[in-house]
């Protein structure tokens, strides 16, 4: 299992997306593309939370999504769930404090089983 999740984080953090970007989101995380949705990450102490909007910056229910941020603590890959919270959030719950900008990558399934990458700088 660690494996693939190496094999998988290394492969996330080499591949370039060349409709992908990141700038600061409006709740001060990171936002980049995941398949046909935009994502912001936002980590506070040990809590992720993963808001999802659609192209037109539009919030999209979480319910029936599934993810994971695939990040980068202490030196190692560290998957942590993100099941739907309220509204367009999908949250979970890191084994240690984060820090505001890990390193890694979200993976996020949407309600028609279609699953989409997307790399954090």
């Amino acid at each position: 299992m660690m494996r693939w999740t190496m094999t998988l984080l290394a492969g996330l953090l080499t591949a370039v997306a060349a409709d992908a970007h990141e700038a600061a989101g409006q709740h001060g995380g990171r936002t980049t593309d995941v398949g046909a949705y935009h994502v912001e990450l936002v980590a506070k102490g040990e809590t992720v939370d993963l808001f999802v909007t659609n192209a037109k910056q539009e919030p999209v229910p979480a319910g029936g999504f599934k993810g994971a941020a695939i990040l980068v603590l202490g030196g190692k890959a560290t998957r942590i769930p993100l099941a739907p919270a309220e509204g367009n959030r999908l949250s979970g719950t890191a084994p240690m404090a984060l820090g505001e900008r890990p390193k890694g990558a979200v993976q996020l399934t949407g309600p028609d089983g279609a699953t989409a990458n997307g790399k954090l700088h």
